[in-house]
C-alpha cells in the first residue's frame, strides 16, 4: 500500500521534512517514488503538489495521520482531521493522595485514639544442606547407554 508520508532530513536540532510518495512497508529514510513538497516546522511552511498529491490520493495511496492534519490545517486538502494515537507513557504517573481533613472534637468527647505499629522480629530461618548426588562420567555414559 503506498503512503504518503514525511521523511525527515537535515540536522539536529534542524529539522526539515519531504513531502513524499513510498510504500508503507519501506524504511522511512529510504527511496521514494515521487517528491511532493517539504515542511519546514521552523517557519512553519508547507511548500506541496497539491494536484500530485490529489493524483496519487486517486491511485490509492493513504496520507499519513500528520500529513493529513497538516495538510487538512492549510485547506490543500479537504477531509476531517485525525486524531494522532500516542503511545502511552512508560512512567504510572500515582495520584496525589488527598489531604486528610483534621478530625473536630469537641469538649467532653474522648479524643480519637492513634493507630500503633509495633515492629515485629523474624527468626532465622535454618538453612539446611543440600545433599547432591555426584554422579561419575562412567554412570552416566551406562545410563545413556541404557535409555
Amino acid at each position: 500500500m503506498l503512503k504518503i508520508r514525511l521523511q525527515r532530513v537535515g540536522k539536529r536540532g534542524q529539522a526539515f521534512f519531504r513531502l513524499v510518495v513510498k510504500e508503507h512497508t519501506e524504511r522511512a529514510k529510504g527511496e521514494y517514488l515521487e517528491l511532493l513538497g517539504s515542511y519546514d516546522p521552523h517557519k512553519n511552511k508547507v511548500n506541496a503538489k497539491v494536484d500530485r498529491v490529489k493524483h496519487w490520493l486517486s491511485k490509492g495511496a493513504q496520507m499519513s495521520p500528520t500529513v493529513n492534519n497538516l495538510l487538512v490545517a492549510r485547506n490543500l486538502v479537504e477531509g476531517d482531521k485525525i486524531k494522532i494515537k500516542l503511545k502511552p507513557s512508560k512512567k504510572v504517573v500515582e495520584e496525589p493522595a488527598a489531604p486528610k481533613a483534621p478530625v473536630k472534637v469537641e469538649a467532653g468527647e474522648p479524643q480519637p485514639e492513634e493507630v500503633k505499629v509495633e515492629a515485629v522480629e523474624e527468626k532465622p530461618v535454618e538453612e539446611k544442606p543440600i545433599e547432591e548426588k555426584v554422579e561419575s562420567k562412567e554412570e552416566k555414559s551406562e545410563e545413556l547407554a541404557k535409555g
